[in-house]
């Protein structure tokens, strides 16, 4: 991986300046560009092809093109192949990319199946192309006032331009209703996420972003299936092939779950010598050990049937303070979830064996594995039926939920932080308790979609996977200069996965059906037996240890940060925290979003 900078004026100290604060995400080398009046930077991790021909900046055999570029393109050799006409002077990756921009253009990035962010400097025609990966693996942000146009892999980037650090409000209201913030805003005014699957093309001082892939829905396949979870399984062995590709040293991040050992088997099959790594939690009380470090334990159980060679960390309490301080500074922006401070530990951890890991993200949003697509499920089937019967089993709180209707009012039901926790330590001043609501309307839910449960996972697919999930494993795996990869988001695998009815990923008792059948009998039969957990910390616990009561504190109160302090109910916040601290109601959700947040706000300096 690495990490990519521009602007359109020449400064060699500015660039310079974007490539240092970046340069965690490619330690290896750093290179810069400055003509034509437009400044680019890169930052190198050498993956593929480590000869020094394949640094970057990099120029076409013309010297008409400059590419800078993040990513890894996982069918560059097919490519290479099509583009015969091309002098070719390196192995890499790169260059290949280069080749298909001369060729077709801006269609070139249809042609792509990998992970990436990329901008190219065509100095003929006078313009820069920005591109981002299919599925918005690879973040990619920009600024573009006043005619002046940057860009970063990382907000951090950009902000060494000396901009203005404004919250955006609308920003801030979703992030505390979702614990992100979605595409294409930032939690900066001015400052944009490049969305997924788009290409921008900046020329004579404007900015047009285009959409350049947009996968088929509401065409399902009509294989029985047996058919289907065959072809699954040759197209998920055939991702994990082309994504083992590397020059570096490779591993796999492996859990208790479906997911990661689906991706270990399909390893197991071209590679021996497997490097394999776990996180867990150092706790206290036996019985939160299996509550927490259930899947911890299994990936140990997996690692021994499969022999690999397995490592295995654990994140202890006492170092919780100051990984949420750094895992705060990496993320850019706030993203609420206690799992970062593990996921950061992990990267670091993995760091010191491979530069390169593979994991199993993406399998519940592709394939159905997450509780909330069951109970929409069932709630489909509940609203069927005559309505003296639901009034009969309408006792419980359970039952009225079922009564949600598809569409935004389920989305919001499974995703949205509730209204009265928000009118609690919002400050009414800068709560806007319909703003969300209308984004999501507008963005994912105006049209006639179809299936309300399918809706539901290519609303998770298209927002709270990218925006949140992805974009946290690429911040904290690169803060260790560790490349992730994502087998599962296969751009082939994404439009196979939408082809397949909704029957064959969830029904009334069980969820991820037809990965599971694709599978059964290959992978550890004691993975199919386990209850769907998640992952998730003893963050709740953490809140009431000494070491992060006394930072709690500290940073639950308007003292902590003038700038912020009217945007709070203090009073409230108090009270909640309380609460929580002594055992009467749990408010991790709450009380994590605003440590994360008021960390963030100090750190960045933001002004209201």
């Amino acid at each position: 991986m690495c990490a990519i900078n521009g602007f359109n004026f020449n400064s060699q100290e500015l660039i310079l300046k974007m490539n240092k604060i970046t340069s965690h995400r490619g330690p290896e080398g750093t290179g810069i560009f400055c003509a034509g009046g437009v400044s680019l930077g890169h930052n190198r991790l050498s993956i593929i092809d480590l000869d020094v021909r394949s640094a970057q900046p990099m120029k076409s055999g013309d010297n008409n093109l400059v590419i800078v570029f993040n990513g890894e393109i996982y069918n560059y050799k097919s490519l290479k192949a099509e583009l015969k006409g091309y002098a070719f002077k390196t192995e890499s990756d790169t260059e290949v990319i280069l080749a298909a921009y001369k060729k077709w253009g801006s269609d070139c990035v249809k042609k792509l199946n990998g992970i990436f962010a990329l901008a190219i400097l065509d100095i003929k025609n006078q313009e820069i192309f920005l591109a981002r990966d299919h599925v918005g693996i690879k973040p990619l942000y920009y600024f573009n006032l006043d005619k002046k146009f940057i860009f970063s892999s990382e907000i951090k980037g950009i902000l060494e331009h000396n901009l203005p650090r404004v919250l955006n409000q609308e920003a801030f209201n979703h992030y505390f209703r979702l614990l992100y913030v979605p595409e294409p805003l930032t939690m900066f005014k001015n400052i944009y996420k490049l969305p997924p699957a788009s290409y921008a093309i900046y020329k004579n001082g404007e900015l047009k972003i285009t959409k350049y892939w947009q996968p088929e829905i509401n065409k399902y396949s009509d294989k029985t299936k047996k058919e289907i979870a065959e072809e699954l399984r040759e197209k998920v062995l055939n991702s994990v092939t082309a994504q083992l590709i590397s020059d570096r040293p490779l591993g796999i991040y492996l859990s208790g779950g479906i997911d990661s050992n689906v991706v270990l088997d399909c390893v197991s099959k071209v590679r021996n010598n497997i490097d394999t790594f776990s996180v867990g939690f150092e706790l206290e009380e036996v019985e939160q050990k299996g509550k927490f470090n259930k899947d911890f334990e299994l990936a140990g159980l997996t690692a021994k049937n499969y022999k690999t060679n397995h490592h295995e960390v654990l994140l202890s309490a006492e170092e919780v303070p100051e990984l949420l301080e750094e895992a705060v500074w990496q993320m850019d922006e706030p993203i609420s979830n206690p799992t970062a401070l593990a996921m950061l530990k992990l990267a670091k951890f993995a760091k010191e064996k491979a530069c390169v890991v593979l994991g199993g993200d993406g399998g519940d949003e592709l394939f159905g594995g997450y509780e909330r697509y069951r109970l929409s499920f069932i709630a489909d089937i509940y609203q069927k039926l005559p309505l003296f019967l639901r009034n009969r089993l309408n006792f419980s709180e359970k039952f009225k939920k079922l009564n949600t209707l598809p569409g935004l009012d389920r989305f919001a039901l499974f995703m949205f932080q509730k209204d009265k926790i928000l009118e609690r330590i919002i400050n009414k001043k800068f709560l806007s308790l319909e703003i969300t609501r209308d984004f999501f309307s507008k963005k994912y839910f105006s049209d006639n979609f179809g299936d309300s449960t399918e809706r539901l996972m290519n609303t998770d697919r298209s927002s709270w996977l990218v925006d949140f999930s992805l974009m946290l494993s690429d911040k904290m795996s690169m803060r260790a200069a560790l490349e992730a990869r994502v087998p599962l988001l296969d751009r082939e695998l994404v439009e196979f996965s939408l082809s397949i009815p909704l029957k064959y990923k969830v029904n009334l008792f069980n969820t991820k059906i037809i990965l599971k059948e694709a599978f059964k009998g290959i992978i550890p039969n004691f993975l199919f037996n386990q209850p769907k957990r998640g992952w998730f910390s003893p963050g709740a616990k953490w809140l009431r240890r000494p070491e992060m009561q006394k930072m709690a504190e500290s940073i639950l109160s308007p003292e902590y940060y003038k700038e912020t302090a009217a945007l709070f109910n203090w009073e409230e916040i108090n009270d909640i925290a309380i609460n929580h601290k002594n055992g009467k109601k749990y408010n991790l959700n709450v009380i994590w979003a605003i440590l994360t947040f008021q960390i963030w706000a100090k750190k960045y300096d933001i002004k209201i």
